[in-house]
């Protein structure tokens, strides 16, 4: 092929580029043209939508302890234009709604935002074309106490099984006790802070949990939550030997009893077996009981045993006696 033949074929091929380039860059131009007039008709229709708006109590004095938890967002549904509610994703749910302890407060220590309230101060966030249709949750109450407190000791709440052979030893909490700030009503009707429920099962070996202390509504523990140290310890069989003390006896009169030791049988954990002596135990033999029912033997009772100690059982029950008059 020649230079003109070369030359005429560069003009075609340019010649033909410039025409798809136009179609292309039209195309273009209609598409984006059609995209924005679909997104101006979509934005300026109605819709609705939910949004969380989130909530601040404040002006709270510094005597005052709030003792409910407040709620801080609440599910708003609006309905307005697309493009108001697409202006709401960032502005209505980035600036908080702030709650005036001091137009709430009453004086039965409890502060209540009705539905209205609670709309209006919402609406001054809004523009005039939008309209609430739902709000969860539709009203506000948080309790409070200026100053009134008290300490209560801890409690576990659960269930706990321990392993084959094992039990619960002892139960630490740290700290022993909690304050709790309440109303006078309610603060008088608590004596224990309980634990959210707990459940542990094939307890073998030391466990130590940090765990919330259970609500109750109107009242705050302060801490909230606590460290819960459970200890187990292997069960066994051990026994010492009491002597055998009479009650209820009259003046001038003695009870010997043949032994005048018997044998207690329990069962406690391997820990705890050296704690464990004699002068923990009581056993006695009852003057009133021998008078009411003769017999050639007297019937003995455990009336005390230390802590931790199982199951605890007289090897004999009966003993023979002798009553003395002096």
């Amino acid at each position: 092929m020649g230079r003109r033949g070369v030359r005429i074929f560069s003009i075609v091929r340019n010649f033909l580029s410039s025409i798809v380039n136009k179609e292309f860059l039209i195309f273009l131009f209609f598409l984006i043209v059609s995209g924005l007039f679909w997104l101006v008709i979509t934005m300026t229709e109605t819709y609705e939508r939910e949004f969380s708006v989130p909530l601040r109590l404040v002006n709270v004095p510094k005597d005052v302890v709030v003792t409910s938890e407040v709620d801080d967002t609440i599910k708003v549904a609006v309905r307005d234009k697309g493009y108001i509610l697409l202006a709401y994703k960032y502005n209505l749910t980035s600036k908080p709604i702030s709650i005036d302890y001091r137009h709430y407060a009453q004086k039965d220590e409890k502060g209540t935002v009705s539905t209205s309230e609670l709309q209006k101060l919402i609406y001054q966030q809004m523009y005039k074309s939008s309209r609430i249709i739902g709000m969860k949750p539709d009203r506000l109450v948080f309790y409070y106490t200026r100053g009134k407190s008290k300490t209560v000791p801890l409690r576990l709440n659960g269930k706990i099984v321990t392993g084959q052979s094992h039990y619960v030893s002892k139960i630490v909490f740290s700290p022993e006790r909690v304050d709790v700030y309440a109303r006078k009503s309610l603060l008088d009707s608590i004596h224990y802070a309980f634990t959210e429920n707990m459940i542990i099962s094939n307890l073998t070996d030391t466990v130590v949990k940090t765990v919330d202390l259970k609500k109750i509504p109107g009242a705050k523990f302060v801490p909230s939550e606590v460290k819960v140290t459970i200890y187990p310890d292997i069960l066994t069989e051990a026994n010492v030997e009491v002597p055998i003390t009479a009650v209820n006896m009259p003046a001038g009169k003695t009870l010997r009893t043949f032994p005048s030791r018997v044998k207690v049988l329990f069962v406690t954990g391997v820990g705890n077996v050296r704690n464990i002596s004699a002068s923990q135990f009581r056993v006695e033999a009852d003057y009133q009981d021998i008078e009411a029912h003769p017999s050639e033997k007297c019937s003995l009772s455990i009336v005390g045993t230390p802590q931790g100690v199982r199951n605890p059982h007289l090897e004999i029950s009966e003993v023979d006696y002798l009553i003395e008059t002096q």
